[in-house]
């Protein structure tokens, strides 16, 4: 078992969906799940494990933030041996072009966290996604027509920062979006040698000032679940 997950060998499936908000787990297990075993309750951070269309599959709540999303995915990768991953959150737009309840799959993730300045001594990492995973993705939102963006987002420490116009930098080089956590999954993901995509649903909008209910956020943005389980599954 590891400390924060707990879980007996066996319990985790090798491909598994990272929500931070682990009641969207819980939600997913629910939904989309058939027959779901809840294997980790430690810190209230759920995780579960059922079959989705004939494949295991497991769903893992990760809390906010790098420093969490770290821990939990680094016990994923070392200790229940965890092939693929799909982080399904929520995010801000920082885009014109990216409107509230868009789905994003997140090609790469900028960051203004020192994470990687600790682990590489200063040097500048690049956190991609597996092209494959971000591929399938791409396939299976257009198939069901809706229309995903795709590019670099933003995997920000801070949530409230000092300078309330900082976002402004990022999109004038092209970002599309502020999340908390993809720039981590892909740095591990490379790390250990797994397959890690971000596939996140817009929330609010730095642009309009646009914003969704925690209750929206919680159990209404299915198509990101969708499209992430059928990516999870895909050869």
């Amino acid at each position: 078992m590891s400390i924060h997950i707990a879980a007996k060998e066996g319990d985790i499936a090798e491909v598994i969906l990272l929500p931070g908000d682990p009641l969207r787990a819980k939600f997913v297990a629910e939904n989309f799940l058939e027959n779901p075993v809840q294997y980790s309750s430690v810190r209230n951070i759920l995780g579960f494990t059922g079959i989705y269309k004939g494949k295991k599959v497991s769903v893992q709540g990760t809390g906010m933030g790098i420093p969490s999303i770290s821990i939990y995915v680094n016990e994923l990768f070392r200790e229940y041996g965890v092939k693929r991953a799909i982080r399904i959150g929520t995010a801000g737009s920082i885009h014109k072009d990216v409107k509230i309840r868009d789905l994003v799959l997140a090609m790469s993730a900028c960051t203004d966290s020192g994470a990687n300045n600790i682990r590489f001594g200063g040097r500048n990492y690049a956190p991609t996604a597996a092209f494959s995973l971000l591929k399938t993705a791409w396939d299976i939102a257009v198939s069901k027509g809706w229309q995903p963006k795709a590019g670099p987002v933003v995997s920000s420490d801070m949530f409230y920062t000092e300078d309330p116009n900082e976002w402004k930098i990022w999109a004038k080089f092209g970002c599309l979006a502020l999340e908390m956590e993809c720039a981590e999954l892909y740095t591990l993901a490379a790390k250990y040698n797994r397959e890690a995509l971000g596939i996140m649903t817009i929330s609010d909008s730095l642009i309009t000032g646009e914003c969704t209910s925690a209750e929206e956020r919680q159990n209404t943005f299915t198509r990101m679940m969708e499209v992430a389980l059928e990516t999870a599954i895909a050869n």
